[in-house]
């Protein structure tokens, strides 16, 4: 954990755009019925300075080549999502690499790889599912209750090998723990590390706030929750009930709710003072969504610590043991974060992603981290996250059906919408002006 403390969206109506607390999204508000959003997939996400330079000097690309990649890595989640329901138990998984971003996409049928490379995708052939991948590491998962290996303290879902991967100083004792968990030999890979994670503590997307009398973390994204304005922010920041102060060092507000360690996440409720902002850090990198980015994607975090850093994603659904216990469904990534950083805005274009939660290594040598994706704290809170669609009027009148603004959506879910049949594409929350017909790169008819 990386926990330290950060001042929160102080002064919220003034700095809106500087109150990018890192990480503190707000409710969608209604986007007028005559301008319905592009696809997901159709353009390129705003990049604010701050994140362009941390892109330019992480990844080493230019800005051209920063803004095609996202437009790819934005396109490849929609193929993704179309591939994975057509395939359906033969899903094998799937990632985007090089400059470019290629997408891949893993099967165990042989006979689907021409309907993958008629995408444009290339095709893999692998032996294990995703189903049965992601059923082995929540065997791990229900083990490490009982009895979490400290020389083990990390494991996830490896769609690149198609196997659950566990990185471990003792490569000798993870065989052992994932065997005694009843995970088959050949669907597990052990890696040898000696990487000791940490919570990394420390409210404007990426802005700093502070916990009662001590610590700093950094906010998360801003959301409201029954007309309040607040924030997401890691659980190992806070408990129920203590207060918070923000960057200004003024009276900001309380959690409300926290889960740590298992998960790592929690939410703040703002006083009157404080106002819900769509933005993370003073650079502004404005929040249009959550869409969930796929394995191999870019990706940027800011922190009150250490700012702006970029790298890419790892593996989704990790487990990582932290001194004070295991948290799971975590994602993994190469982006370096420290101490005060906890909580922070990770984010790939303007689609929110999650929240720091740990790691391991500094800013200086290089590291990895850890975040809690956004989607499950917003679902859990029953908040909104803030986002650029704030159309000023009320939200429209729906024609009826199932799907609903302000709800958590996985692949695959199914809705109706004005008489039709949807099928979720892209893990997100959905917004008012991103009804299924207008984001044919979130929803697909069936």
């Amino acid at each position: 954990m990386l926990h330290r403390r950060v001042m929160g969206a102080c002064s919220a109506v003034v700095a809106v755009g500087a109150l990018a607390l890192a990480g503190l999204p707000g409710t969608a508000a209604a986007r007028p019925a005559e301008s319905p959003p592009p696809s997901a997939s159709a353009h390129a996400p705003e990049v604010s300075p701050g994140m362009l330079k941390a892109m330019k000097r992480d990844l080493g690309l230019s800005t051209a080549e920063a803004k095609t990649k996202l437009v790819n890595e934005r396109e490849a989640g929609a193929t993704a999502g179309s591939l994975r329901l057509a395939l359906e138990g033969d899903f094998g998984g799937s990632w985007v690499s090089g400059d470019t971003s290629k997408l891949t996409v893993a099967t165990t049928d042989a006979s689907a790889v021409s309907r993958i490379e008629g995408q444009g995708a290339r095709a893999k052939v692998v032996k294990h599912s995703l189903a049965e991948l992601e059923a082995a590491k929540s065997a791990l998962d229900r083990a490490a209750k009982r009895h979490a290996p400290d020389a083990t303290p990390v494991w996830y879902v490896e769609v690149r090998t198609n196997t659950v991967e566990l990185l471990s100083s003792k490569p000798s004792e993870a065989r052992t723990f994932a065997e005694d968990a009843g995970v088959a030999a050949d669907a597990v890979s052990v890696k040898r590390s000696h990487a000791k994670p940490r919570a990394l503590y420390d409210i404007r997307g990426g802005d700093a706030y502070y916990i009662g009398s001590g610590s700093r973390c950094s906010v998360g994204f801003s959301v409201t929750r029954g007309g309040q304005s607040g924030f997401v922010t890691a659980g190992h920041c806070g408990q129920p009930g203590q207060t918070t102060t923000g960057s200004n060092r003024q009276a900001q507000g309380s959690f409300t709710g926290s889960s740590f360690p298992g998960n790592d996440y929690a939410h703040v409720a703002a006083n009157s003072q404080w106002t819900s902002t769509p933005t993370v850090n003073s650079s502004p990198q404005q929040v249009a969504g959550s869409t969930v980015a796929q394995v191999g994607s870019s990706i940027c975090r800011s922190g009150s610590t250490t700012g702006w850093h970029c790298g890419s994603v790892q593996q989704l659904n990790t487990s990582v043991t932290y001194p004070q216990g295991t948290v799971s469904g975590v994602t993994r990534t190469n982006v370096c974060a420290e101490p005060g950083d906890s909580g922070g805005s990770f984010i790939s274009g303007d689609q929110a992603q999650g929240m720091t939660s740990g790691g391991s290594g500094n800013c200086t040598s290089g590291g990895t981290t850890y975040f809690q994706p956004v989607n499950e704290a917003l679902q859990v809170y029953g908040a909104t996250l803030t986002t650029t669609d704030d159309g000023g009027g009320p939200d429209p009148e729906p024609p009826g059906g199932t799907w609903a603004a302000s709800t958590v959506y996985q692949p695959g879910d199914s809705v109706t919408y004005g008489g039709v049949t949807y099928r979720c594409l892209q893990g997100h929350q959905a917004q008012a002006g991103w009804e299924p017909p207008n984001v044919p790169a979130l929803w697909q008819r069936v």
